[in-house]
């Protein structure tokens, strides 16, 4: 099955952006566009939204459509005016603090603020994306300006009744269902709009449905707001994406970031886990989250450094008919979760955290030679479990190239990696498993690299005899105990749907 790159376009790498935000910014689509500048004739873009008389979410993007392909300036100011002339968003090319938002109201381990760098202006041939720093307050008249410039050889707006429009009312604040829709038919055009609305300290379930479309934003669901469940269109017709990743808001762009701001809440492993949770394109700290029928893509290019499509640091947290897509790290868990009907790829341990994890009915497909997971278990609970997977390739990746799981055992000596009654292609490692610091079998009493009833796609039983010698083969008992979810985790994830074919989303 081939995922579904082909819908997205593949986003470059925005790590220099607080250090040179003079840069030009590319369309999503390539480089930048040729410059209008030298032409004699005013650019007149059209506006979205530019309406009084229809409200539009309080989150909406500002979009322009201009007559030809556009290149974004190096200077100048967009502001978002109250009607009565109050500024309360600007976008100013040449500030630093422009590339910097807050994202649903995330703090630091030390409880202050968390700041993410993202992408104020997307420029895609034609059109023009303005993504502003906050929600605008609802049953409001705003006005636009644009200084001439920000949009090469672009006029601007300095007419306060050009770029007109007002909010709509919010849901009533006791309401269970929420619904976003980019078009502007729904509760709110992000799904990040209608995550804020759900009030922090949440007690009760809430549903967010999501409209097919595009979605191109970094969400984040704080600890404070549990029990919220996410669903798309269908895994084809919904998707979030955002090219978020450790240089632009991991490790390597947190390191002269004070700990106060920087360090991440729920840490597991406090050492390693300082920064690596802010680079994920969907991240959650809360408990009793699910999201379902929709795709996570981290459009960082292959090779644009660790990027998580959907990272997941709650408790009970379930997936189920998701596309999740990246190349390194694709989906991290690090507290209970349940992943069934599934297709998820990647090439180094591109599934990974610190479990337990209990994943079924699932496609993993290998994109290159590497790694299929890494578990980080601190004790002898339980890891990742997987049953009745598929291992599949892309065309580019070798025989006997890629492992099962590998772990480092003077770090993480009791993990545990569990394969039952899955299929696997003969890119598949014959010896399954790697360990590092020592590779030594001998060192590794505690590690529980275990399999049983492995087949070929094709359902054929495979040859286990060259695996790594400290693996095991498990007993018929022993599988059908690990088979159950419940005895696994420890909570009964009961998912209403029937099982499908993950071909199909």
């Amino acid at each position: 099955m081939a995922p579904a790159r082909t819908l997205l376009a593949t986003v470059a790498v925005l790590a220099s952006v607080l250090s040179s935000p003079s840069v030009s910014h590319a369309s999503a689509a390539g480089p930048a566009s040729p410059s209008l500048a030298a032409s004699s004739e005013a650019i007149h873009p059209r506006h979205a939204p530019d309406r009084l008389a229809t409200p539009v979410c309080t989150d909406t993007p500002l979009r322009l459509t201009f007559d030809g392909p556009v290149e974004l300036g190096t200077s100048g100011r967009l502001r978002v005016h109250r009607a009565g002339g109050e500024v309360v968003d600007t976008i100013d090319l040449a500030d630093p603090a422009t590339y910097q938002r807050a994202i649903g109201g995330a703090r630091s381990d030390y409880g202050e603020i968390h700041r993410w760098t993202y992408e104020p202006v997307v420029v895609e041939g034609n059109v023009a994306s303005v993504y502003l720093h906050d929600p605008l307050a609802p049953a409001q008249v705003y006005y636009v300006t644009i200084d001439p410039g920000f949009f090469v050889g672009d006029a601007g707006v300095t007419d306060r009744t050009a770029w007109q429009f007002r909010t709509k009312q919010d849901p009533r604040p006791d309401v269970d269902q929420l619904s976003v829709d980019g078009r502007g038919s729904g509760d709110f055009c992000t799904v990040q709009g209608a995550v804020d609305f759900v009030p922090e300290g949440n007690t009760r379930p809430v549903r967010i449905g999501v409209a097919p479309g595009f979605y191109r934003e970094i969400v984040y669901v704080s600890q404070a707001r549990p029990h919220i469940s996410i669903r798309g269109a269908g895994a084809a017709s919904t998707v979030i994406g955002y090219p978020n990743n450790n240089v632009l808001n991991g490790d390597s762009a947190m390191a002269n970031v004070p700990p106060e701001q920087s360090y991440c809440p729920r840490r597991v492993l406090p050492q390693p886990d300082r920064y690596n949770c802010w680079r994920a394109a969907f991240g959650v700290d809360a408990d009793d989250f699910r999201l379902t029928d929709l795709t996570v893509q981290n459009l960082t290019p292959y090779r644009g450094s660790q990027a998580e499509a959907f990272r997941g640091n709650g408790d009970r947290i379930t997936l189920a008919r998701v596309r999740l897509l990246s190349f390194q790290d694709t989906l991290r868990l690090q507290g209970r979760a349940f992943v069934t009907d599934s297709y998820i790829d990647g090439d180094v341990d591109f599934v990974w955290g610190t479990g337990g994890v209990f994943m079924q009915h699932s496609e993993l497909k290998a994109l290159h030679a590497g790694y299929y997971n890494q578990v980080r278990n601190t004790d002898n609970g339980p890891g990742n479990v997987f049953v009745d997977v598929r291992l599949t390739r892309g065309p580019e990746v070798p025989d006997d190239s890629v492992y099962l799981s590998r772990i480092e055992l003077n770090r993480f000596p009791s993990s545990q990696v569990v394969f039952i009654d899955s299929a696997m292609d003969s890119h598949v490692k014959r010896v399954g498993w790697q360990i590092t610091s020592p590779n030594d079998c001998a060192a590794a009493g505690q590690l529980r690299f275990w399999e049983y009833g492995s087949t070929d796609l094709g359902g054929q039983p495979l040859d286990t005899n060259a695996r790594l010698s400290c693996s095991r083969q498990l007993t018929a008992d022993e599988a059908a105990r690990l088979r159950d979810p419940a005895y696994v985790l420890g909570w009964d994830p009961h998912v209403d749907e029937v099982h499908v074919d993950v071909r199909e989303i």
